[in-house]
């Protein structure tokens, strides 16, 4: 009877919690602000200008790799190591660490994919001020000053960028506590206790010190004692949150104590910052004065507040600097709670300025500085450190339709049914929690999905796939295989005592694997093969959800911070823990292929590096204008910093959209790179053709639109793949001097070549777009209607409207005819948009392979073109002649706009041969339409316009 009770019971605060979430926005009082954490709070409350560390220039060493040099605080005499590396490609790393910690400190591991490889370094001055050193070139130098500890990086007589400018670099050493023994003996002894900590102090720094160092130590003490100086050491005293701290019902225990870092960084002539993900906010950075800094710390935050700094699911801690002259890239790799702030005004000599001080709450500083000087620059210098991301599927980038939870394989039969009755193309199809064995996951729910694999099949047969969800709380139950394999082998992260840590979720109670273990990685990897996982097929791919990770009854939803990851604490990796679900998941699927199929994952943690590994989410959103608009600036924000794959639950999770709501979001999310329609459990069902005939009408136009350019998708996704250029970009990106686009953030481009501002205000009857570039012109995509860009135009909208406007100069590849799914399009025929700039030119590639295997970068099985037109002729050559793959796609059809009438238009092939073209001209739009060249898309020919 007590089990039932306490079943029950929890069942009772399930709901009861989904229910809350339904009905009312995010509690702001489960979540701490800067005030409610010990550490943030007593870091921010440092004045700036009062730096207490100083570099000891006589440790300094310089080898071929790296220099370091100690730095002390002048309290209390504690010393760093302070490590600066000259990276290849314009970066510097700057690496503070204890000296000699009581303990190792945590250094974040497998995010980098390889170590970064060095320049030398050179001495150019030093003195007893300082040094100056050369970073490459005559003008670029490094200034490291020596009292108080100050670096500057510079360029001719600029500074780009100082660190500690503002004394505000902090670092609480990890230390024994001072009552730990004390507090258990009798006042009358304390003066042997004394004596005994004074021993085994003795003893550590004679175990642990470098005989030169110690000889540095002792000949500087002598300096100092010459010279007069008294070497005083600031008793520290304990402040609240030190050893423990208490939020709500939850106690934080800190058997290290403190262990916050800090360091600020100066901006001098930068006004715009960018970066940081994950926040509901506008993309440029707001000054944080005043209020909370942004906070980067994965939390499961049902039905976020907008324009807010609070913390989200995900956390990629890299922030990019932007003005008309330079692009620069901060990135502090720490995966602990992390606090940001922002300060712009006027520095020094009036001059423009914005501050940036990171604060965490263990570690080590780990930074690395991008110093550009372009956009793309920077794109490249991060990606050398984290990888590019991952080359996904051609299906994953066409329509994804999702619920919690369709109810059956009866239901999902209906909807796939729905799509092909309403000519609605989609390519997956996904099930979420409730499709499972009592929240089992890896397991069917026996009654509603007997016949997993007949159900796969028959999507397989109409070339459709499957996603399900695959969560890392796995239900405690003996009977669980999942459950009893991972406590066997002991994989499951610990309480501070040594048990399994346990926590409730979906399942009830549940254990939480620890997948910073590699062993632990590997194993769930294993469980996806088709043997594991009953009823899987090559169809089947996969969702990672709630990996924060969430814990309905731990501090702030999530994990206690003192949980135990091996010798860490969970404080330590909070932020990795997703990207390690994630990443064990994606192998996972490599290896059910024998590593022949590309992966597909999705995830709602996030951190750097994550973009490896699939495609992210903004989380749970609501059916409401502000969150539709807010999709925008959030992908945005994540592509600059990697992660190009990123969507937002068209139409609203939580709430329900009326039907204009509900269009205008198909109509934008079929212009961003994840296109996936969701919605709550206790939402009604919104299918696209549930809102009458003629909003049907307007969704299917919209996902029609959205398979017409799958090719130009995936090639940006190609280049993004290679160079870590972000496919949905910032117009600043690419119009770096431009003032005006520094701020926009309710359009955006794709890749080079489209511009998209979709209507995200209720009841609009008209949008106004900025078109960049004095001297460029744009063609709107619908109409072929010509505008000069640097202007803002005025577009006036229907429901129908989705506002794109192809560039001047480009040309891009498109697949007219739509079918009921990407892979049943694979050998349909092209139709090339050229869109002539002012000099009457224009460029664009192809790009073609199986769209699913490794075959591309194992075989060289792609096909590669550059597509140029030029003094009147338009011609495709191979960009990529060691490389073979076979297309039965051919070009259809040829649309010029901006042209003049030509007398008569000619094909050429590389056998020699020469046929005439049909054509038609639209004088009032002077586009020319060339029907049937009919030429191979593989294969080099040229159109020539006479």
């Amino acid at each position: 009877m007590a089990s039932f009770i306490e079943r029950m019971c929890l069942h009772i605060v399930l709901v009861l919690s989904v229910f809350l979430s339904i009905t009312q926005a995010v509690d702001r009082s489960n979540f701490k602000t800067c005030d409610q954490s010990a550490f943030c709070s007593r870091q921010r409350a440092m004045k700036p200008g009062q730096s207490s560390y100083r570099a000891l220039l006589e440790t300094l060493e310089l080898s071929d790799s790296h220099l370091t040099l100690q730095l002390q605080n002048n309290n209390n005499k504690v010393r760093l190591l302070l490590e600066l590396y000259r990276l290849q490609g314009n970066m510097t790393r700057v690496k503070i660490n204890e000296l000699k910690p009581v303990k190792p400190r945590y250094e974040v591991p497998d995010v980098l994919i390889t170590d970064p490889p060095t320049e030398p370094m050179s001495v150019v001055v030093q003195d007893e001020h300082g040094v100056v050193l050369s970073l490459g070139g005559e003008d670029r130098r490094l200034i490291l000053s020596a009292q108080p500890f100050r670096l500057d990086i510079m360029e001719g007589p600029q500074v780009l960028l100082s660190l500690n400018s503002r004394g505000l670099l902090a670092f609480e050493q990890l230390r024994i506590r001072k009552d730990t023994i004390s507090h258990k003996i009798s006042s009358t002894v304390g003066s042997i206790w004394d004596k005994i900590k004074s021993v085994f102090s003795s003893k550590s720094q004679t175990d642990t010190e470098e005989a030169g160092e110690k000889e540095d130590t002792e000949k500087h003490d002598e300096e100092k004692a010459s010279e007069g100086e008294e070497e005083e050491v600031e008793e520290e005293v304990d402040q609240p949150g030190m050893w423990e701290e208490t939020f709500k019902s939850h106690a934080d225990t800190k058997p290290n104590g403190p262990s916050s870092i800090s360091l600020d960084f100066s901006l001098p002539g930068v006004e715009h910052v960018y970066g940081i993900p994950e926040h509901a906010d506008s993309l440029r950075l707001k000054n944080t004065d005043g209020g909370d800094p942004y906070r980067l710390y994965n939390l499961d935050v049902f039905q976020y507040e907008l324009f807010n700094p609070m913390a989200l699911y995900g956390a990629v801690p890299v922030l990019l600097s932007h003005n008309t002259h330079r692009t620069m890239g901060l990135f502090w790799l720490n995966a602990a709670e992390t606090w940001v702030d922002i300060s712009s005004g006027q520095g020094s000599g009036e001059v423009l300025q914005t501050d940036v001080r990171w604060i965490s709450e263990s570690g080590i500083i780990d930074v690395f500085i991008m110093l550009g000087p372009q956009p793309n620059d920077v794109f490249t210098q991060y990606a050398s450190l984290t990888g590019t991301q991952s080359f996904p599927p051609l299906s994953s980038l066409a329509y994804h339709q999702c619920r919690w939870n369709y109810n059956d394989q009866e239901d999902v039969s209906a909807v796939d049914q729905g799509f092909d009755e309403h000519d609605i193309p989609y390519d997956f199809i996904w099930l979420d929690i409730e499709h499972t064995d009592g929240k089992r996951y890896f397991t069917w729910d026996n009654n509603k999905f007997p016949q997993p694999k007949d159900m796969l099949q028959g999507l397989l047969d109409k070339r459709r796939k499957m996603v399900t969800i695959v969560d890392p709380h796995i239900k405690v139950d003996s009977s669980y295989k999942i459950h009893t394999e991972i406590r066997s082998r002991g994989y499951y992260i610990k309480n501070e005592d040594g048990g399994d840590y346990e926590g409730w979720c979906w399942p009830g109670n549940a254990g939480y694997p620890d997948f910073t273990n590699p062993e632990m990685r590997r194993w769930w990897a294993s469980m996806f093969a088709y043997d594991q996982y009953e009823g899987s097929m090559e169809n089947l791919y996969t969702w990672n959800d709630m990996n924060e990770p969430s814990v309905f009854n731990g501090p702030e939803v999530t994990m206690h911070k003192d949980a135990l990851h091996g010798p860490w604490e969970h404080r330590d990796v909070h932020n990795l823990y997703g990207f390690y679900v994630q990443m064990a998941t994606a192998e996972g699927q490599i290896q059910r292929s024998g590593g022949l199929e590309r992966p597909f994952v999705l995830t709602r943690a996030f951190f750097a590096g994550s973009q490896r590994y699939g495609a992210v989410w903004t989380g749970d959103n609501a059916a409401e204008w502000g969150h539709l608009k807010m999709s925008i600036p959030m992908c945005l924000s994540l592509g600059l910093v990697g992660i190009s794959f990123c969507g937002a639950d068209v139409g609203g999770f939580f709430k329900t959209p009326n039907a204009e709501l509900l269009v205008r979001w198909y109509q934008a999310g079929a212009y961003q790179p994840f296109f996936r329609a969701h919605a709550h459990l206790d939402t009604p069902r919104r299918e696209p053709w549930l809102f009458g005939p003629d909003n049907t009408a307007l969704i299917r136009e919209a996902v029609r639109q959205r398979y017409t350019l799958l090719p130009y998708w995936y090639l940006q996704f190609y280049h993004a793949q290679r160079t870590g250029q972000p496919v949905m970009r910032p117009l600043w990106v690419e119009y770096p001097e431009d003032i005006a686009t520094f701020s926009i953030d309710d359009e955006f481009l794709i890749g080079r070549d489209l511009l998209v501002h979709p209507v995200t205000d209720e009841g609009s009857s008209g949008v106004t777009a900025y078109l960049p570039g004095n001297g460029e012109v744009w063609y709107d995509v619908h109409t072929f209607q010509r505008h000069d860009g640097a202007q803002n135009l005025y577009i006036p909208v229907t429901m129908s409207s989705i506002p794109v406007f192809q560039r001047g100069g480009s040309i891009i590849c498109r697949k007219n005819r739509v079918r009921r799914s990407s892979s049943c399009m694979e050998n349909d025929p092209y139709t090339l948009y050229v869109a002539l700039d002012s000099q009457g030119n224009a460029e664009g590639e192809l790009y073609i392979d199986d769209g699913h295997t490794f075959k591309h970068e194992t075989d060289k099985q792609f096909i590669h073109r550059h597509l140029s037109f030029t003094a009147n002729s338009l011609s495709s050559s191979d960009l990529s002649p060691d490389s073979q793959f076979p297309t039965a796609s051919w070009v259809e059809k040829v649309i010029i706009l901006g042209v003049q009438k030509p007398d008569a238009v000619t094909l050429t092939t590389t056998d020699g041969g020469e046929s005439s073209v049909e054509f038609e001209f639209d004088p009032d739009t002077a586009v020319l339409t060339l029907r049937k060249p009919g030429v191979n898309a593989g294969v080099n020919w040229t159109l020539h316009l006479r």
